[in-house]
């Protein structure tokens, strides 16, 4: 066993929020990995949240100028989503993206400093109460927010201001010591959280209990499946919202905060409309989820610096 691990074991563990497993039998690059970020979130603890939202522009110039990542892939999907900018206009919106996901890591590696009244505060959320006008339908509550700000604020931040917990939906992290943290984190409020891909069937006996399910649908979705135009180009999406929507009678709540100047950040609660949809089960899915990527293209439109760009989104 190596001596300098179980050191490093004993010191993180002594810190809250910042257990380590049992099991030693995560890879080196994954423990340095891990200890890099309790040492940034150690940083920014002392720097105060302010001040380390100002170090995030250096993180970004880094990122984007000296050590460019994934900066390939964001021209490809600007080029696609906006071909009419100049390239000085496509240069600002991914410097701008940059920024806003480095603003948004440091504000996550903030979290285990925050108090309940902060992250109440953190966003100012219009239209909340729909969440319980249709909670007390008994079909429960469908929440759907985007790579969009800081999304990991509005599940624990809504949550604490309805005094109700949520079920967010997370995809497993490749460093498994990260992806604990950050389900510490996202449960150390209200919220609990269902592992997406263990099973559909934990997602839908959420719903079913009348419970309220968080999640991010706005990646690419699988090769094989449905593929409909986002941005002019055909790509494929994530059905899954509109299957269980439809399966449950959930409605569908998209609330996508919007990050301000002075780093507080807006959301209004929407819910989907699902009127007039065609009689055959997969026509209904089709019609859902495209009414879903309508909504997001139009919020992604208004402040395009706010989305992550890096994900290779038109991939299939």
């Amino acid at each position: 066993m190596d001596s300098r691990f179980v050191l490093n074991h004993s010191i993180l563990n002594s810190y809250p929020y910042f257990y380590i497993s049992n099991k030693f039998h995560f890879k080196l690059k994954d423990r340095l990995e891990y200890i890099l970020f309790l040492a940034f979130s150690y940083l920014f603890r002392i720097l105060g949240l302010k001040m380390a939202r100002r170090f995030a522009k250096v993180l970004a110039f880094t990122f984007f100028y000296l050590i460019p990542i994934r900066k390939k892939t964001v021209f490809e999907n600007l080029n696609i989503a906006f071909p009419d900018l100049s390239q000085k206009e496509k240069n600002k919106i991914a410097f701008g993206s940059y920024l806003s996901f480095a603003i948004s890591i440091v504000e996550i590696l903030f979290l285990p400093w925050m108090n309940d009244s902060e992250m109440k505060e953190a966003i100012k959320i219009e239209n909340l109460e729909l969440i319980n006008e249709k909670n007390v339908l008994g079909n429960g509550v469908i929440l759907l927010s985007a790579h969009f700000g800081n999304w990991e604020y509005i599940a624990a931040s809504a949550s604490l201001q309805l005094n109700k917990k949520f079920y967010i939906i997370v995809k497993n992290q490749r460093n498994q010591l990260v992806n604990d943290w950050m389900n510490r984190m996202r449960t150390r409020w209200l919220n609990e959280v269902v592992t997406l891909g263990v099973s559909v069937r934990n997602i839908y006996a959420v719903l079913k209990n009348n419970g309220i399910a968080a999640m991010v649908a706005d990646q690419r979705g699988p090769e094989e499946g449905l593929k409909l135009e986002f941005f002019g180009k055909k790509t494929s999406v994530y059905t899954g919202p509109a299957v269980l929507s439809l399966k449950t009678g959930a409605p569908i709540i998209f609330g996508i905060p919007i990050r301000q100047k002075d780093f507080t950040y807006k959301a209004t609660l929407i819910e989907l409309d699902q009127s007039n949809l065609p009689d055959e089960f997969d026509d209904k899915v089709k019609v859902i989820t495209e009414r879903m990527i309508r909504y997001l293209e139009e919020i992604i439109s208004q402040n395009p610096e706010q989305w992550l760009w890096m994900h290779r989104r038109w991939k299939h």
